[in-house]
């Protein structure tokens, strides 16, 4: 079998997509609250003793110990997906022993890599006799594979995984603002121009990397550009008054009602239907917003704390400022952009009816 068809047997890109589906929501969840909480005034407790600590150190605490634990869900994610419910168990105990060694983010993907493929060999090749098989997928396979997959975390991949992430953390530390500028504007261009498919979750599992090593400012650019986005098209709608054009029709001006709220929480998908109704120029408005918002991002150094939350990750960034005028950038150059190069469409959508079904004639239906 050649490389290709073992790569493509194997599918390790599509249980990162998988995994990644997974963790979104749990790193809203978790970026609402601590965003919340550190928005409010509360801070990362070490421990909640009680009597200790008010309600929002609860909210940031318990939302940051969440996202601490953004490695042991990757490789829960991308094992399950792999293997199944076997594979839950051992993605689980490498994803600690990843966090444990430092090895990251970058190590639970891995792990949960290992963790998967190894369940996977255990069930196709070890026989047990039938009173054993109930066992297989709950007690033989989860404790084989973890044994297994852990110990090849604890003592091969996960000292070399730590070295490679801590030098990209110095190289990233060191770069020049003309390196930042690049990098902003590439991420903040690539993670907009699919609202949320595949290139989005990709570009969202690396800075999610960078920012499990202390480097905020790649994530903030892709959340800013996903915040700033639906609400640049809204800002369109007026600047395209001015410009006496007709950009949306109603049931687009109906959907962006809806779409510039859900942006400004961090939800880009609810753009999506307008984006579809012309492609082409809404990629094209959203990945120029997107590329200038990013830039700016990484050169100002906008650098929240969270990776969820909209509006409310600027309470948690150190330089707040940045943020805000990153989000303003986007937001203008997105609508400039797409008021001038969207075309005039009529306000009113008349619906064809001519596809609607005939009556059927029952004349020529013979019975034989």
């Amino acid at each position: 079998m050649s490389i290709k068809k073992i790569w493509k047997a194997a599918n390790p890109k599509g249980h990162l997509l998988t995994a990644i589906s997974f963790l979104i929501p749990i790193v809203c969840g978790s970026g609402f609250i601590i965003a919340i909480g550190m928005g409010l005034g509360g801070t990362v407790q070490q421990t909640l003793l009680p009597g200790q600590f008010d309600l929002w150190q609860a909210f940031a605490t318990l939302g940051a110990r969440a996202l601490g634990l953004l490695p042991v869900v990757i490789a829960i994610g991308i094992s399950g997906s792999i293997a199944g419910k076997p594979g839950i168990a051992p993605g689980f105990v490498t994803g600690l022993a990843a966090n444990e060694i430092s090895a990251g983010f970058i190590g639970g993907m891995i792990g949960g890599y290992i963790a998967g493929y190894i369940a996977v060999t255990i069930i196709k090749n070890v026989k047990v006799p039938d009173w054993a098989r109930g066992l297989m997928p709950t007690l033989i396979v989860p404790f084989f594979a973890s044994v297994i997959s852990c110990l090849v975390m604890l003592y091969i991949i996960g000292t070399p995984i730590g070295i490679f992430t801590d030098a990209l953390t110095s190289l990233l530390r060191n770069m020049g603002t003309s390196s930042n500028l690049v990098l902003g504007a590439v991420i903040g261009a690539l993670c907009i121009v699919d609202f949320g498919g595949p290139i989005n979750k990709t570009c969202f599992a690396f800075v999610l990397t960078l920012q499990a090593q202390g480097i905020n400012e790649p994530i903030t650019a892709l959340q800013l550009v996903n915040t700033a986005t639906p609400v640049g098209f809204g800002l369109a709608y007026f600047i395209a008054r001015l410009l006496r054009k007709n950009i949306y029709n109603n049931a687009e001006i109906e959907t962006l009602k809806s779409a510039v709220p859900m942006g400004i929480v961090n939800i880009v998908e609810g753009s999506i239907p307008i984006v579809m109704n012309d492609i082409v120029r809404g990629v094209s408005a959203a990945a120029i917003g997107g590329a200038c918002g990013g830039a700016i991002t990484m050169v100002y150094g906008a650098d929240a704390t969270v990776p969820f939350g909209g509006v409310l990750m600027i309470p948690t960034m150190s330089q707040p400022m940045a943020g805000v005028m990153a989000l303003l950038v986007n937001i203008l150059v997105t609508g400039v952009v797409y008021a001038i190069i969207k075309k005039n469409v009529p306000r009113d959508v008349i619906t064809d009816d001519s596809s609607e079904e005939e009556d059927i004639d029952m004349d020529d239906i013979k019975i034989s």
